[in-house]
């Protein structure tokens, strides 16, 4: 019986017939994964995104088919007629689905040639270039492994959308070009030729839209929203990527993470069924605490290894630091602290694996890198141990929480460093040791960021993560400045201990979102801005209507936004986004296939107005692609 996918091409996909279909007519239609010719006999493996379905030739019961099929070649598009057969028994195979049966085709006819592809396009183990997969994507995507991803993708995508049409969300699309907003990052800007000499901003996020639609009464608002970045690329950032985007009226920062969390848990269970998650409900770290224990504010929990302070362990009675080892009581004295892991197994490790840890070590900024090796015996070594007193490394080790077999690591410095560096090794250490689980999903919330950092160079406080976050109510009254000038930010404002209402979801040391309960009372959110140096101009120009909504009663209101390539890259395994986008730019912001970005026509630049001043590399600019130079505007 023909399928949803029935055309006048094929009756069945290629990864669709079973043996309960034996005897029954059938078409297929796709690309010859591999062609096979024994004289009398061609056999062909028939491919579509579905599967593989070997397709088998007489010569002595179809001759015109046959002569086809003998001029066939491997990623030919050809469609088959014939009959459905079960393989002879001890020819069947197990590895694919449709490997107890044979399509006995009798007609045969070439859609389209194809040239020789210039990588492996039947071998999902193959090793290509990724400039080369880049450049032919279209061919790339045949092979298994992409298609099973953007597959998984389009899973993920489904699975979001009905979590939230189930939890009462309303999807709403929010323009892409809109005004200039400062996020963080450089915007993409699209000149206007209705209006020349000015510009569109291609959205970094729809921030102020989202808002703007709690103002309006939609009360819950999601959207799978395209979002644009002109920062500079790594395995996790693409200048254009696609994020789950969500708003809620009338919540506070408990209503908005109990949802995501729940929703969470639905959309990974129904993608990823196989793959237990670690912890329900998901821990819950402040800011604080996941620096302390884990040098991050993304740490990968599915292994242990935690920053340990030895403070204790080397102070006196009298209060007063008095290990014996001269560079751990002088830190303490001056205000530092010393903190350590616990390497499981690294008792034994070389001299050179120590030296090369010491060496990550100073490279991450500490000043030096001290070890203890406890021994299987309990005997614990080392090059500080004589220093420590008769049993002072037995304590030192015992404090951070070492057993036999373990490599102790201790760095003695500011708590700011100290951190940083161990939490780098632990990461590196767990990934050499095999220590987490690749199969688990270790989600986490990381909440009470601090809400602004000191912006040296601009003499103004840095929003940490949005600039239109909530403070905590308690830490309300910190949001002066220091001066008594609303516009002249110091870093001796208060503002600085002041914490935002902000919380980040972690999966397995990605950051996979961040949101938070919003400012939504216009007084406060020009404290703000006021703090992170705007002057009335200025908010006026990049947040008037934000500001002006808040004027006719704006409702408690916070959300989120999960970065979804990041999240199926999470879930297929893979290290870098581009593996999960049908179609990415290089590390550069280059598109390959397309040959993109490119010099604009002289009449396209004529028409808005624009001439471009400068040739390519002639003018000093960051390394990468495109030409160098300057846009005068002739309006």
């Amino acid at each position: 019986m023909p399928t949803q996918f029935a055309s006048p091409y094929r009756t069945h996909t290629c990864g669709e017939l079973r043996a309960t279909d034996a005897g029954k007519p059938a078409q297929l239609s796709g690309w010859v994964n591999r062609r096979r010719d024994q004289g009398g006999l061609i056999f062909l493996d028939l491919r579509d995104r579905h599967g593989i379905t070997q397709v088998v030739i007489d010569r002595t019961d179809a001759p015109a088919a046959h002569e086809a099929a003998s001029k066939v070649r491997g990623e030919f598009v050809v469609t088959v007629a014939g009959q459905v057969a079960k393989r002879l028994e001890g020819t069947e195979n197990k590895r694919l689905p449709t490997g107890e049966v044979e399509l006995q085709g009798t007609d045969l006819t070439i859609l389209n040639e194809a040239k020789t592809p210039p990588f492996y396009v039947n071998d999902p183990e193959a090793q290509i270039d990724e400039t080369l997969r880049l450049k032919y994507r279209y061919l790339d995507i045949r092979r298994e492994p992409m298609a099973r991803r953007l597959l998984l993708r389009s899973q993920l995508v489904h699975a979001i959308r009905d979590a939230h049409h189930k939890a009462g969300f309303i999807e709403i699309e929010t323009p892409n070009l809109i005004k200039a907003t400062p996020e963080g990052a450089r915007d993409f800007l699209v000149p206007s030729r209705l209006q020349p000499g000015n510009v569109y901003a291609l959205p970094q996020s729809p921030q102020q839209l989202k808002q703007l639609l709690m103002v309006a009464g939609v009360d819950r608002y999601f959207q799978i929203a395209r979002c644009f970045r002109d920062e500079d690329l790594r395995g996790d950032r693409q200048p254009e990527f696609t994020q789950l985007d969500l708003e809620m009226s009338f919540v506070d920062e408990a209503a908005v993470m109990d949802f995501v969390e729940s929703m969470i848990i639905e959309v990974s269970r129904s993608v990823m069924p196989e793959r237990p998650l670690q912890t329900v409900p998901f821990p819950r770290l402040t800011y604080a605490e996941a620096m302390d224990r884990y040098g991050t504010d993304k740490p990968d929990l599915r292994f242990g290894m935690e920053i340990v302070n030895l403070a204790a362990a080397l102070t006196g009675p009298d209060g007063k630091p008095a290990s014996g080892f001269r560079v751990f009581d002088d830190n303490l004295a001056a205000g530092g602290v010393v903190k350590s892991i616990a390497a499981p197994g690294m008792a034994g490790a070389t001299r050179r694996e120590i030296d090369e840890l010491v060496e990550s070590a100073k490279r991450l900024g500490a000043g030096g890198l001290a070890h203890l090796a406890v021994e299987e015996t309990g005997t614990v070594k080392g090059p500080i141990a004589k220093f420590l007193g008769d049993d002072g490394a037995e304590r030192l080790t015992a404090a951070a929480g070492a057993t036999p077999g373990d490599l102790v690591l201790i760095v003695a410095d500011t708590a700011k460093v100290a951190n940083e560096v161990l939490g780098k090794l632990r990461l590196e250490i767990g990934t050499k040791l095999g220590l987490a689980d690749d199969n688990v999903l270790a989600y986490e919330w990381i909440t009470r960021f601090p809400m602004y950092e000191w912006d040296a160079e601009n003499e103004r406080w840095h929003a940490t993560h949005n600039p239109f976050s909530g403070v905590l109510p308690e830490d309300e009254p910190l949001l002066v400045t220091a001066s008594g000038d609303p516009y002249r930010p110091s870093p001796k404002d208060p503002a600085g201990k002041a914490r935002a209402m902000q919380y980040d979801v972690v999966l397995n040391g990605w950051e996979l979102g961040g949101g938070s309960v919003r400012i939504w009372r216009r007084d406060l959110l020009e404290k703000s801005l006021a703090l992170q140096g705007h002057s009335a101009e200025a908010m006026h120009e990049k947040f008037g209507a934000l500001l002006d909504a808040f004027d006719y009663g704006a409702p408690p209101h916070g959300g989120i936004a999960f970065g979804i390539d990041r999240w199926a890259a999470l879930f297929s395994k893979q290290s870098n986004i581009r593996e999960v986008m049908a179609f990415p730019k290089t590390q550069t912001g280059n598109d390959l296939m397309l040959e993109a970005p490119s010099e604009p026509e002289p009449e396209q630049l004529a028409e808005l107005g624009l001439k471009f001043v400068g040739r390519r590399g002639s003018v000093a600019g960051p390394a990468g692609d495109g030409a160098a130079g300057t846009v005068e505007n002739l309006a």
